[in-house]
């Protein structure tokens, strides 16, 4: 791969010098996105991982909502929709006209398959438990869905936003993992496994139409490879850049902008809650109390992101700040660990590919842990081993991701999470949080969910992870914030 990509620097190179010339001076009509990680697969609706998201949301795949720019949801495939007094019953208004990109006609049909096939039992949907309300999904007409609750659910409308619920249609949906066909602006063209994958303009669009013709996603985990393909062109935005410690380069580089903002992902050391010694909750404690946020995010992430003491964002309206009930005090830490009875402590350290927040964090907390005593057996992992050893095997003590989905405190009450949080008192208040429609009721019980977490240790909250991107100066309509996993480049141009 590492030849692969010094061909493609030497090109960009190349193609910038002929650039120079007035014969190639001509408005782009195609962008080049650099990213970290690669999907392990194109079907958002069978996999955990963000990467998927960040390539093909609202570019290739739509949902019946959709977040925007600035965090609130608004339609998409449902152009309207009507909720009964009793808050069961949801009756949605599709758009008219709308196709898949193989062709195929959007409908009512769609809706029920796709919403049906992620309660199915055997569905692989990572995030199913959202969508348990669903009783039942009734085609009304071509146009028009009807779905029935269990029980009122006041982030229904929301959650159909997430890419994990996004349309499929029969047709196409078991080869969506490497042909995505969804219904949006742009169509998947092709893919080079561990390089690129390439997106088209949907010429025959129902809505809105994409001011560029296409897009090509690079996958480039090296710090120094991302530094050199912006330099030379040969990417022309990184939305999350992977080497913050050159960014003042490019902020001292007119050809450049850079974009620092917010994010939702949560990024904690994640620790396995069910076993030996970590369901004790003195030594969740202690690991906490021997961990420095702020050493973290200066060593990790070069100053950038803010230290967290919950998992909410405190961009959010309920945030709290907890960080003081798990501050940093190595003596307090051994001590709890002395009251636990543990001594000779060993735990694995799984950590995910991410050179920032996993690989330079991972070094930090374990030389934080040996401080105090615990010693870690530290693996590098590549992202589809993350997810089979540590996501759905569960065979981890430690690890630290980065939890980017919006509005997600409710994963911890989940049977079977990779957390493994079994704590009845939260999994009340999310199921009471689930049936709530008052704003201040929900934001009442937000905080006491904020507040279990805390009190628990139930995580190592380390940082929200900030949003700093590198692009081109001429570039126009990129994100500034993070409010959801997405590269959306649906309004992106050049300037002319």
């Amino acid at each position: 791969m590492r030849r692969s990509l010094v061909v493609l620097a030497l090109a960009g190179a190349l193609a910038m010098t002929t650039a120079m010339t007035p014969a190639f001076a001509q408005a782009r009509t195609d962008v080049k996105v650099g990213l970290v990680l690669e999907p392990p697969s194109l079907d958002p609706t069978a996999e955990a991982a963000a990467a998927v998201d960040e390539v093909l949301y609202a570019n290739v795949f739509e949902g019946l909502t959709r977040i925007i720019a600035d965090g609130s949801v608004v339609p998409a495939l449902a152009k309207s929709w009507d909720i009964s007094e009793d808050g069961l019953t949801y009756t949605f208004h599709l758009v008219e006209g709308a196709k898949f990109h193989d062709g195929t006609d959007f409908n009512a049909d769609d809706v029920k398959f796709s919403l049906d096939r992620i309660n199915a039992e055997g569905s692989l949907n990572a995030q199913k438990a959202l969508y348990a309300s669903i009783a039942s999904v009734e085609v009304v007409d071509p146009a028009t869905v009807k779905l029935t609750l269990k029980q009122p659910d006041g982030n229904l409308i929301y959650n159909l936003a997430w890419g994990d619920a996004v349309i499929v249609a029969p047709e196409s949906a078991d080869n969506n993992k490497t042909n995505p066909i969804g219904t949006g602006p742009f169509s998947f063209k092709d893919r080079v496994e561990g390089q690129t994958i390439t997106l088209e303009k949907n010429q025959s669009y129902w809505g809105t139409p994409a001011k560029l013709e296409g897009a090509t996603f690079l996958f480039v985990k090296d710090p120094t490879n991302a530094f050199a393909f912006l330099q030379t062109g040969d990417i022309d935005t990184f939305p999350n850049f992977p080497a913050p410690e050159t960014v003042a380069q490019f902020q001292n580089d007119p050809r450049f902008r850079v974009v620092i903002g917010s994010t939702e992902g949560e990024t904690v050391l994640s620790m396995n809650n069910a076993k030996p010694p970590l369901d004790n909750v003195k030594v969740r404690e202690a690991i906490a109390h021997a961990i420095d946020r702020q050493a973290i995010i200066d060593g990790a992430m070069f100053g950038y992101g803010t230290p967290i003491g919950t998992f909410l964002s405190p961009a959010n309206p309920d945030y709290i700040d907890l960080t003081a009930q798990s501050n940093y005090d190595p003596e307090k830490s051994k001590a709890l660990l002395a009251e636990a009875g543990v001594t000779d402590l060993t735990l694995s350290l799984k950590l995910p590919p991410v050179e920032g927040y996993a690989r330079r964090g991972g070094e930090i907390i374990a030389s934080q842990l040996a401080a105090v005593g615990i010693k870690t057996e530290v693996t590098n992992l590549e992202w589809a081993q993350w997810l089979s050893e540590v996501f759905t095997d569960k065979n981890y003590d430690l690890t630290i991701v980065s939890h980017t989905e919006p509005n997600d405190i409710g994963i911890f009450a989940r049977d079977g999470y990779y957390f493994n949080y079994a704590n009845a008192d939260f999994k009340q208040i999310i199921a009471d949080l689930a049936v709530t429609s008052d704003p201040a009721k929900r934001s009442e019980l937000t905080k006491a969910a904020e507040q279990n977490l805390a009190d628990n240790y139930a995580a190592g909250f380390l940082f929200e992870l900030a949003k700093v991107g590198v692009e081109n100066a001429k570039l126009k309509g990129m994100w500034e914030n993070a409010p959801t996993q997405a590269t959306d480049l649906t309004g992106v141009s050049w300037e002319q």
